[in-house]
């Protein structure tokens, strides 16, 4: 399954949430995630553009593989997820298999559905307030221009490139 998203800063999240109601988004509640990545031992994730991800939300945890960046606008990755039981039982596997924890993201998110996308408000710690939008699929080029043509209707038009990971590393 193919992850296509692109994502922004966002400067008014207050107006941003009211455009979404007109809309017609259908809200979630609140999320707090904590993301924990991890590099391979033996390769760097940073120069494949990879990421292996412990993230725990309200107390549940998953583990996401996101395999490197395909050409786009957006950003497309080939991604597999699932839950797992125990967040310390995990890292001990992913530790003595050498794999090394290189950063933490923590986040409050608000998560909408809109027009067949998932739609996130991220206030990030440390890094400020994003909106991202995102879809599954295998269609790379239908789905990405789906999600360009949502972005402008949102009135988004600059996007940040840079993972949230990376973005913390750099500071």
């Amino acid at each position: 399954m193919l992850e296509i998203e692109i994502k922004a800063v966002l400067v008014d999240p207050g107006s941003m949430k009211e455009l979404l109601g007109q809309m017609g988004a259908v809200a979630e509640p609140i999320l707090q995630e904590t993301d924990y990545y991890y590099q391979h031992p033996s390769r760097d994730f940073g120069q494949t553009h990879e990421a292996l991800r412990l993230r725990i939300t309200n107390g549940q945890c998953r583990i996401t593989y996101k395999g490197p960046r395909m050409a786009g606008t957006a950003k497309i990755r080939f991604e597999a997820e699932t839950e797992i039981g125990d967040y310390e039982t995990m890292k001990s596997i992913l530790e003595r298999l050498d794999f090394r924890h290189v950063g933490v993201v923590e986040k409050e998110r608000a998560v909408f559905y809109l027009e067949g996308a998932t739609v996130c408000l991220d206030d990030v710690v440390g890094l400020g307030t994003f909106i991202e939008l995102e879809k599954m699929g295998e269609d790379k080029e239908v789905i990405e221009q789906e999600i360009l043509a949502l972005a402008g209707k949102l009135g988004i038009k600059a996007f940040e490139p840079r993972t949230y990971l990376a973005m913390i590393l750099s500071k």
